[in-house]
């Protein structure tokens, strides 16, 4: 299967984004063909984070991600496991498009919707 639903959650599906390497989550807000082998989600699939978000993506001190992990590569220390992104997409017939705004390598290719286990 490519899009699981979530349980307790009606009309709430994941799939895996090859992408960004994170599950998005599809509400009933969008349109799903209901094929968990082929599927097809309406309109396209729009995740950003970090500063990407405008000031919502940002602490109070008006970091975000990048800044963040940058001071702290400076310091020496790790970054944080998050960076600020965009993942854009329209999932059809069981294949993901990437649009050309995505901040990943993937963005502008087209792939198949990994298995979900």
């Amino acid at each position: 299967m490519k899009v699981l639903p979530i349980e307790n959650e009606p009309g709430c599906y994941l799939f895996e984004c090859p992408g960004c390497k994170h599950h998005h989550r599809i509400t009933p807000d969008w349109q799903y063909n209901g094929n968990p082998e082929k599927p097809t989600i309406s309109p396209s699939v729009l995740v950003r984070n970090g500063h990407y978000l405008g000031s919502e993506g940002k602490g109070s001190n008006g970091d975000c991600w990048c800044t963040y992990n940058k001071a702290q590569i400076a310091k020496g220390e790790s970054p944080a496991p998050f960076n600020c992104t965009v993942c854009h997409s329209f999932v059809r017939d069981g294949k993901i498009q990437f649009l050309n705004d995505c901040t990943h390598e993937l963005a502008g290719q087209t792939v198949e919707l990994p298995d979900l286990d």
